[in-house]
């Protein structure tokens, strides 16, 4: 074979060529990495400035990776304008480019932008990746859109996605903060692998639509496959799907699993947990809770100052209140909620207005319609009727708020018996197209109170009419992990209903003895004979729920009870009886507040 003379010239220019290329390369390099890796430092508008004016110098801002590090930048700081003008000024912005945009727009509060983006992208001939679709459908969680949620759901399924981890997780999450729980399950079921994030999602989104018992039977699921440790986010949840249900036994379960899972310290979970134990009547673990909280926040001092006052401790609210105030911990809205409500319950009225003076003027934070609604409920109870209908009268409210702020007068106005202010309240709170059947009961009660019975008549003709029912009273006790569920009058489906009948028949004798008269003390049974009415009192859903308890815990164990109405002037009367004959404790929840039985007394003071 022949040998070709060596050139070592033309061996020189080209390795000296190739060494150069290399140089520079490396160079390019060298300076890529160091202009990313101050962008990655900066944390204040200034430093990202600077850094930006160093890509420029070095020619970075054709680069897409170097580009895409400028536009985090400035999303990681909240600037979300100079990421967009950077954005704009790419000349082929990546997947990558278009899906931290989104993102920071989502985490400054303007999720309809980065909606907009998501529209505008297909003309870019750029596709989504998983992070793209998963920021877009957090955006529809955010606004509570079902309806653009379900459009991205569609380009999951064409784009390939279904399959997807993360995007399903994100879905979940959508249709359960858009009160779509079926939708929610649906995508749950279809999921190839699930995480702890995607069974927090399936948990969350049953806790946050009233359906805590599937919440439970979720968490229960999870626990038991032992694929993965619960975060904070999942326990938290499944402590709020205990305290909406009333449920002390899962909650203390759930609390040991929090201790043993090391997030006895994190914020969230505390505060949840000070949230339940008030909640399912335990305002003293609750307080303990609490107390172990090194430095609590608005959230932990707010859920201790409204479990407080719906136990009727409204002394309590108001020196933790004062207490939060002098940490220098501001209060939010929903704190002077539970303040004004704490006022209320346990009639300190000129406490409450003063502190409606000043939460604008001390705080800064401007009443709304609950706070209005609260003040009402104060005057209301206390018989100041006029005050509270003129103030009522003087909010604007939307029809959710004014269904709330009427029925809360129309309570008070059947109370003390001003049959004019509640005929007034009852037709504004049917007019918000809420609460009706209770609207009509409570205005019949009233015209009975007053002896105005043709009214009455005329009144439950009108709701058999129109098909308006009033909600059956319905309680429940938990008894270890079972929850046995009673319904008024309704003997026949009632656990150990025999006994039940027999025990309660005999405490009927016990408190006569003591001068209880049985009957109808605030409620109306037209044409129905005095000793009928008594039986049907004496047949309200709490009273089954208390003589089961009676029977099957044990005496040393306080019995608490659950119910989804206002406890009725004659089981309250009861109860305080019993608590005296049977010489043990009683906590009732029902729909406004706690009451805890003890020694023949309650602590609401029968102001209620």
């Amino acid at each position: 074979m022949k040998k070709w003379p060596l050139n070592k010239s033309l061996l020189f220019a080209l390795t000296s060529s190739s060494l150069s290329r290399q140089t520079k390369l490396s160079n390019f390099h060298t300076k890529a990495y160091h202009c990313i890796q101050q962008l990655r430092n900066c944390n204040d508008f200034i430093s990202a400035t600077l850094a930006h004016s160093n890509v420029l110098k070095c020619g970075f801002l054709n680069d897409t990776f170097t580009t895409n590090h400028l536009i985090n930048c400035y999303v990681r700081l909240q600037e979300i304008k100079d990421a967009h003008q950077v954005f704009d000024e790419m000349h082929k912005p990546n997947v990558v480019s278009w899906t931290s945009l989104m993102a920071g727009y989502v985490n400054v509060g303007q999720p309809k932008m980065a909606l907009w983006l998501f529209w505008k992208m297909p003309g870019s001939l750029v596709m989504p990746n998983d992070f793209t679709l998963a920021t877009v459908i957090n955006a529809c969680s955010i606004l509570a859109d079902v309806k653009v949620g379900r459009r991205i759901h569609a380009q999951v399924e064409i784009l390939g996605f279904r399959s997807n981890l993360v995007v399903c997780s994100s879905l979940v999450d959508m249709y359960g903060k858009c009160n779509e729980v079926d939708e929610a399950r649906r995508v749950f079921d279809i999921m190839d692998s699930r995480n702890v994030v995607s069974w927090t999602s399936m948990i969350t989104a049953y806790a946050q639509n009233a359906q805590g018992h599937n919440a439970l039977q979720i968490f229960r699921e999870f626990s038991s496959l032992m694929l993965d440790r619960p975060n904070h986010f999942m326990l938290a949840s499944v402590i709020n799907a205990c305290a909406s249900l009333g449920r002390l036994v899962s909650g203390k379960v759930t609390h040991g699993a929090v201790i043993r899972h090391g997030h006895d310290s994190n914020d969230v979970v505390e505060s949840a947990l000070v949230d339940m134990y008030a909640k399912c009547g335990s305002v003293s673990y609750s307080e303990n809770v609490f107390m172990r909280i090194p430095n609590p926040s608005v959230i932990s001092y707010t859920s201790m100052i409204v479990g407080a006052a719906k136990y009727g401790l409204g002394k309590l609210s108001l020196n933790l209140f004062k207490e939060m105030i002098d940490r220098r911990i501001k209060p939010n809205d929903v704190t002077f909620v539970g303040v004004l409500h704490a006022c209320s319950h346990s009639g300190l009225i000129d406490e409450g207005l003063e502190h409606l003076k000043t939460m604008f003027v001390k705080h800064g934070i401007l009443p709304g319609a609950k706070h209005y609604t609260c003040v009402v409920d104060m005057l209301g109870r206390t018989g100041r009727l006029d005050e509270a209908y003129q103030l009522a009268k003087s909010i604007q409210v939307g029809s959710d708020e004014g269904a709330l702020l009427w029925g809360t007068l129309l309570s008070a106005s059947r109370l003390h018996g001003r049959v004019d202010i509640a005929v007034e309240a009852s037709k504004l709170l049917i007019e918000s197209n809420q609460q009706v059947a209770g609207a009509y009961v409570t205005l019949s009660n009233a015209y009975a109170l007053a002896g105005e019975w043709e009214n009455v008549h005329s009144l439950r003709t009108q709701m058999k009419q129109t098909g308006i029912y009033k909600e059956p009273g319905c309680s429940w006790v938990e008894i270890k992990d079972s929850t046995y569920v009673f319904y008024a009058g309704d003997v026949a489906s009632c656990p150990q209903g025999r006994e039940v009948m027999s025990l309660l028949r005999e405490l009927e004798e016990r408190m006569k003895e003591r001068g209880y008269v049985g009957g109808s003390m605030g409620l109306v049974f037209v044409d129905v004979e005095q000793e009928a009415k008594e039986e049907i009192v004496g047949l309200h859903s709490e009273r089954l729920a208390l003589a089961f308890g009676l029977i099957n815990i044990p005496k040393v164990v306080t019995i608490r009870v659950m119910k989804n109405l206002r406890m009725c002037r004659d089981c309250h009367e009861a109860f305080k009886l019993i608590s005296d004959i049977v010489a043990r404790d009683f906590v009732v929840r029902d729909v406004n507040r706690f009451h805890h039985f003890r020694n023949g007394s309650c602590t609401c003071r029968d102001f209620w």
